[in-house]
C-alpha cells in the first residue's frame, strides 16, 4: 500500500491554514480475515498434502556416489540436504507414490546446480513414461519451479527428466513435492525478518497521533526510551514516557509471568488494537525483541531521520515469540582492516532490529593488534604491552603474495583505546548486543611476534630477519606461517596479561581465544597453549570460546563453546560428548560474508559455496542437522562471519553481509518448520525500503522483488491570488509537495516518476539520487528526492497518485496526496 497524506486548508483573506491528516500506511500488506492465525508471517491457507513424503526416490546417478548427495534427500522435508547427479544432461530424478494418485502440482526446490530446461513426466508403471510439462528457465540458481500438470488420471510415478544443465555441474535439487491439487495462494505477507514464532492478524490498524504516549511499567524504561528514539525523528511526535498513561497508548510491560512459558529469557507478546499496542515480557531483553517486531510493522520511513508526513499506523496483530536459539551473532573482523567506533556503531544499528544479540569482535591476527594493552606496574618479563598497538595498531592488510592490492585500497589501521572499547560495549547493550572479544592464539599470532620481542623465540614461527628482534609485519591474506612458542615463558605471561586485562574490560561472560588455523604448530605444542589459555579464561569467571580446530583440546568441562566454521564435525560432536560443550554454528558455506552474493561480484570468495554464495543459500539450513549426533539443545546458536582481506569500511561490510544477514537472523531466531525461502524472499523485498531509509548498503539481489516506496513532504503551501469579493470564486491555492522515493537496485536512468491527479492533471516529477547501484563499486542506491507543485482553482478534494516505472516495467503507485481545495468565499 502507498504512502498517502492527507490535506486540509482552511483560506481566510489574509493567510491560509495548513492542516496534516495522514490516512494510511506505508507499504503495509492488506490485512487478513478477523480472527486469521498463522505461525509465522504467512502461511497459504489449508495446504494439500506433499505426497512425495512418502515416496521412494531413485535416480539416473548420484554425484561422486555420495551418501551426502543420494536421491532420498530431495522428499526428506528437509531444504538443508540435496540430490545430485552427475555431470550428464539427460539425468533424472523420479519419486514411486506410495499409492496412484492424481498430481496437479509438482515444486522443485534447486539449491545451486539447476537445469536449464527439463521435463516433468509421470507414468503408471515406471516404464511408460508421459510428458506433462516443459520447462525452459530465465534465471539460474537457487529459484524455486512451481508448474501445474492437472493430470486427473492416478499415477504413480513422477519424474524430473533434464534436458540441459545451466552449467558443466550436474543437478541439484533440495526438495521434490508433489500434490493432488493446485496450490493456493500465499497469505498476504507482514515484513518480519526473523519471523515470529506465533501471529494472528485481524482487520484494520491502530493509528498513531501525537497525543500517543509510552507507558513504561517494570523493567521497561530502557525498551521504551529506545522505541521514542527510533520513532521521534521521523513521526514528529512527543511520545512521552510515562508511568500511567491515558487512552490510545503504547504499553511496554516487563514483569513475571508476561512472556510465553519457558521462554522468559528472551519472550515476549505484543497485542496491537484499534485502541492501542500492548507489549509484555519477562525481561528487559524480551522487551526490547518485542520493541523490535513493533518497529519492523511501523512504516519504513520510522527509520528516516527527518519527519516524514505519512499515516503512522500499526496492524492489527497478536504475536507471541522467543527465539529458538540463544546466540544470534554477528561478527566483525577489525583486525585485517580497521573499523572505527563510528562504524561499529552503524553495524551495530543495522544488525539489532534483526534481534541478533552478539557481536563478535576479532580483534587480533596477522594483521594487525586493535585493543590497547597496559603495562603492568609489575613486570618481570619487560614485554611493552603498549607496543601492541603502538607498532601493530598502525599495520593492516596490504598486497596479496603476488603483489596486488587485496581490495579497493590498503587495509585501514588504528585500534581501540580502552574507553573506545568500554564505549563500544554499552552501545551494543543499549541495542540488545553482548560484546565477545576475540584474542587470536596460537596461530594468527604474526602482529603479536611483530611487536613483542620477547615473544620471538626457538620454537615461534616465522622468524625474524637477521638482526632484526620481530618479524616482520605480514599484510597478505596467507594464513597458518604464525606461531607462538609453546615453550617459551614469556608466551605464557602474555596470553595471562592480554586474556586478564581483556576479561576485566568486558562484562559479558564470553571470551573467544581463536584457535584456528595453527598450521605451523605441532599437535603437542598447539594442545599445551590452547589449553592454558583456556585454563586461564575459566580462572577468570569467562566462558571460553574457540574455533572447531580447538574442539580436541581439554576443554573446561561443561563451560566451553566451539565455533564450527569448517570440516564435518566430528571433534566438535566428541566435545559435546564428552565435554559438555556448546557449539555456535558458523558454516563458511552458509554463514560466510566475503563470498561473492552473485556472480555480478568482481570482489570475494566462491571457495565456501562452489561458487556464489546467494541469499537462498543462506536460508536454506537447519542448524540442528549441521553436525550428525549433535542434539539442538547443544546448539548455543548460529553467527554470521564477515572478513577483511579485501572488505574495507561499514559500506562495504554491509554490501556484502546485507541481505544474507536476515536469513542468519531468521535461522537463529525462526523455528525450522515456520521457515519457507519464497515467502522468506517476498518478506526481505518488502524491508528493501526500510534497509535503504536506515542508510544500509544492501546488495541488490536480483532474486528479490524489492518494493517501491514514496512518502510525500508538504513544503509550501502559499496563498496565490485572494478573492476579489466573498462568494466570487474558489479560492486560488498553490500547493508544493518534496517526494523521497526508495527504489532498491535501480540507477536515476531507469526511474521516472509522474504525480498523476484524479482531475487528468499530470506533473512529471524529475528525481535525483545521491547514490547509485553499481556492484563494482559496492553502491546500493540512496532515496531519490524530487518535488512538484499546482495552482489549483477549482473547490473540493484532489487525489495526486506517485507512478515510479522502473526499467520500463509496470507503473507502480508508490504514494499518495489528498488535496481538499477550499471552497467559494
Amino acid at each position: 500500500m502507498p504512502s498517502r497524506f492527507r490535506l486540509a486548508a482552511a483560506a481566510t483573506v489574509a493567510a491560509v491554514a495548513l492542516a496534516a491528516v495522514p490516512t494510511a500506511a506505508s507499504a503495509a500488506p492488506p490485512p487478513a480475515t478477523s480472527g486469521s492465525v498463522s505461525t509465522g508471517v504467512a502461511a497459504r491457507a489449508a495446504m494439500p498434502a506433499n505426497l512425495a513424503l512418502d515416496a521412494i526416490a531413485t535416480a539416473s546417478s548420484t554425484e561422486l556416489d555420495d551418501a551426502r548427495f543420494v536421491p532420498a534427500h530431495v522428499n526428506d522435508g528437509d531444504v538443508s540436504t540435496r540430490w545430485s547427479s552427475k555431470y550428464v544432461d539427460a539425468s533424472w530424478l523420479q519419486l514411486e507414490l506410495a499409492e496412484p494418485a492424481e498430481v496437479a502440482t509438482v515444486v522443485l526446490e534447486w539449491p545451486n546446480a539447476c537445469a536449464r530446461s527439463y521435463l516433468i513426466q509421470t507414468s503408471v508403471d515406471g516404464v511408460e513414461w508421459t510428458t506433462r510439462a516443459e520447462r525452459s528457465a530465465e534465471t539460474t540458481c537457487p529459484r524455486i519451479d512451481e508448474v501445474s500438470l492437472d493430470v486427473d488420471e492416478p499415477v504413480g510415478f513422477v519424474r524430473m527428466q533434464g534436458a540441459t544443465r545451466w552449467s558443466s555441474w550436474g543437478y541439484s535439487i533440495s526438495e521434490f513435492r508433489v500434490y493432488d491439487q493446485p496450490l493456493p495462494e500465499p497469505e498476504p505477507q507482514l515484513p518480519l525478518v526473523p519471523a515470529p514464532v506465533s501471529l494472528e492478524r485481524a482487520e484494520g490498524e491502530f493509528v498513531l497521533a501525537d497525543d500517543v504516549e509510552i507507558e513504561a511499567s517494570g523493567d521497561a524504561v530502557a525498551a521504551a526510551e529506545y522505541l521514542a528514539g527510533v520513532m521521534r525523528p521521523s513521526t514528529g511526535y512527543h511520545l512521552p514516557i510515562v508511568d500511567d498513561a491515558g487512552d490510545r497508548a503504547i504499553e511496554i510491560s516487563v514483569a513475571g509471568g508476561n512472556a510465553p512459558e519457558g521462554h522468559e529469557a528472551e519472550g515476549y507478546t505484543l497485542d496491537v488494537t484499534a485502541a492501542g499496542i500492548e507489549l509484555a515480557a519477562d525481561t528487559a531483553a524480551g522487551a526490547l525483541n518485542g520493541v523490535q517486531t513493533l518497529r519492523q510493522l511501523l512504516p519504513a520511513w520510522v527509520e528516516s531521520d527527518t519527519r516524514t508526513d505519512i499515516e503512522w499506523s500499526v496492524p492489527l496483530v497478536s504475536i507471541s515469540d522467543y527465539p529458538r536459539f540463544e546466540h544470534r551473532g554477528l561478527m566483525v573482523d577489525s583486525a585485517r582492516s580497521f573499523y572505527s567506533v563510528d562504524e561499529l556503531k552503524r553495524l551495530i544499528d543495522s544488525a539489532a532490529p534483526l534481534k541478533l544479540n552478539r557481536l563478535h569482535l576479532h580483534l587480533t591476527d596477522d594483521q594487525g593488534w586493535r585493543i590497547a594493552m597496559d603495562t603492568p606496574a609489575e613486570n618481570p618479563s619487560g614485554i611493552a604491552y603498549t607496543d601492541l598497538t603502538d607498532i601493530s595498531g598502525a599495520t593492516a592488510m596490504t598486497y596479496n603474495g603476488s603483489g596486488q592490492l587485496m581490495g579497493t585500497e590498503l587495509g585501514r589501521t588504528g585500534y581501540y583505546t580502552k574507553d573506545d572499547y568500554r564505549a563500544i560495549v554499552a552501545y551494543a547493550g543499549e541495542n540488545g548486543m553482548t560484546v565477545i572479544p576475540e584474542i587470536d592464539l596460537p596461530g594468527h599470532t604474526n602482529a603479536a611476534l611483530h611487536a613483542i620481542p620477547q615473544l620471538n623465540s626457538a620454537g615461534s614461527s616465522p622468524k625474524p630477519k637477521p638482526g632484526e628482534i620481530t618479524v616482520p609485519h605480514q599484510g597478505t591474506g596467507d594464513v597458518g606461517n604464525s606461531s607462538f612458542d609453546a615453550n617459551n615463558e614469556h608466551t605464557y605471561t602474555f596470553i595471562t596479561e592480554v586474556l586478564r586485562q581483556v576479561a576485566e574490560l568486558t562484562p559479558g561472560e564470553y571470551l573467544h581465544i581463536g584457535g584456528d588455523e595453527a598450521h605451523t604448530t605441532s599437535h603437542a605444542d598447539y594442545v599445551k597453549m590452547v589449553d592454558f589459555a583456556s585454563a586461564t579464561v575459566a580462572d577468570l569467571g569467562k566462558t571460553v570460546v574457540g574455533w572447531n580446530e580447538y574442539a580436541s583440546t581439554a576443554l573446561p568441562q561443561d563451560d566451553a563453546v566451539v565455533q564450527l566454521w569448517t570440516g564435518n564435525g566430528a571433534s566438535v560432536r566428541d566435545a559435546v560428548n564428552t565435554r559438555g560443550a556448546k557449539v555456535i554454528m558458523s558454516p563458511a558455506n552458509k554463514t560466510y560474508m566475503p563470498q561473492k552474493q552473485d556472480a555480478r561480484q568482481p570482489l570475494g570468495g566462491q571457495w565456501a559455496c562452489g561458487g556464489p554464495c546467494t541469499l537462498e543459500n543462506a536460508y536454506n539450513w537447519n542448524p540442528a542437522t549441521q553436525i550428525s549426533g549433535v542434539p539442538e539443545s547443544a546448539i548455543l546458536g548460529v553467527e554470521a562471519a564477515f572478513w577483511g582481506e579485501f572488505i574495507r569500511g561499514v559500506d562495504q561490510a554491509q554490501f556484502y553481509t546485507f541481505p544474507r544477514l536476515l536469513a542468519t537472523a531468521e535461522a537463529g531466531w525462526t523455528p525450522q518448520s515456520g521457515k519457507v525461502l519464497a515467502e522468506f524472499v517476498d518478506r526481505v523485498g518488502q524491508l528493501g525500503p526500510r534497509l535503504t531509509a536506515q542508510g544500509i548498503n544492501s546488495f541488490p539481489t536480483a532474486t528479490v522483488g524489492w518494493r517501491i516506496d514514496a512518502a510525500p513532504s508538504v513544503t509550501r503551501w502559499p496563498k496565490t491570488a485572494t478573492p476579489v469579493a466573498a462568494g466570487d470564486r474558489p479560492m486560488s491555492s498553490k500547493v508544493e509537495i518534496d517526494w523521497r522515493v526508495i527504489a532498491p537496485g535501480t540507477v536515476p536512468s531507469d526511474v521516472s516518476a509522474e504525480l498523476v491527479w484524479s482531475d487528468g492533471t499530470r506533473r512529471p516529477v524529475e528525481l535525483a539520487s545521491t547514490a547509485v547501484t553499481d556492484i563494482a563499486a559496492m553502491t546500493q542506491s540512496s532515496a531519490y528526492t524530487g518535488s512538484t507543485s499546482r495552482n489549483f482553482h477549482k473547490s473540493g478534494p484532489q487525489v495526486g497518485q506517485l507512478v515510479v516505472t522502473v526499467g520500463g516495467g509496470e507503473p507502480t503507485i508508490a504514494g499518495e496526496v489528498l488535496v481538499n481545495v477550499p471552497g467559494k468565499r
